[in-house]
């Protein structure tokens, strides 16, 4: 067998059914819409995927996954046309909010879906999408980010497949299987005939900055799908034997892939 043989798409669906993680709703978004907006234009993850960024000859930008405006907002100052999608309603109003706050008119924000139909949506100079890769089919979430872009499109997925520490999954005695990390995205590209730059942002991870215990384990919960009773109580006690400085685990570690339609 060789490589071109090998139907890296549905590996990817494969493995993520072998995940048994529920994938997280819009009103699990929602939830932490206006957390995540007092965050989004100041976290240094942002400033790193925004430097390596060429916004050469762009003036317009999608932002796939937008979050609160994470990306699209931090680069809105040099563009003439940004448009955001989220399937999360609150995380579409914080993208507004803040454009609105910050006079960016030429700034607008969708409610849509990966699954949903695009054809009403322009093409784009540039297209983005930011830690939202982890859809059930990410072939054609592939396809449908080239299709929109006119010039470049950037893109962060999971490194190691893993959002929470192996350590912190000991300590609550529960294995988290593994989920599909970039490779499988980089070689789906491969089979696109595209042949992507990749680089990596390193960034701490989101326990870090846990203000208590209640806080640490809510956190923890959200990624790992739930704690039960039995569960809390050890990741307490591992919490309460462990110092500041150890608890929040290894940090995060992003695949940033980039290619380009057309060379500026």
């Amino acid at each position: 067998m060789t490589i071109e043989a090998i139907d890296f798409g549905r590996l990817y669906r494969d493995h993520l059914a072998m995940t048994t993680r529920a994938r997280k709703n819009a009103a699990d978004w929602d939830a932490r819409a206006a957390g995540m907006a007092a965050k989004a234009l100041r976290s240094s993850y942002a400033q790193e995927f925004v430097s390596r960024m060429d916004l050469c000859g762009a003036s317009s930008l999608l932002d796939v996954g937008c979050g609160p405006g994470t990306i699209g907002l931090a680069v809105a100052h040099r563009l003439q046309q940004v448009i955001g999608l989220d399937y999360s309603p609150a995380m579409v109003e914080a993208m507004r909010a803040k454009a609105h706050e910050a006079g960016m008119g030429h700034v607008q924000a969708l409610q849509r879906a990966w699954e949903d139909d695009w054809s009403d949506l322009p093409q784009c100079d540039i297209v983005v999408a930011s830690r939202s890769t982890t859809v059930p089919d990410i072939a054609a979430a592939l396809a449908k980010l080239h299709a929109q872009a006119r010039q470049r499109v950037y893109l962060t997925h999971l490194v190691g497949g893993h959002f929470i520490d192996p350590r912190i999954q000991e300590a609550i005695g529960r294995r988290v299987p593994s989920m599909p990390d970039y490779i499988y995205l980089v070689n789906i590209l491969h089979r696109m005939g595209i042949h992507p730059r990749l680089d990596y942002i390193r960034n701490e991870n989101r326990l870090a900055d846990a203000t208590d215990f209640a806080d640490f384990a809510c956190r923890v919960a959200w990624s790992v799908g739930g704690l039960s009773d039995d569960e809390t109580e050890r990741l307490r006690d591992w919490y309460t034997h462990t110092p500041a400085g150890e608890r929040e685990g290894a940090p995060m570690h992003w695949a940033f892939i980039a290619w380009e339609k057309v060379p500026c």
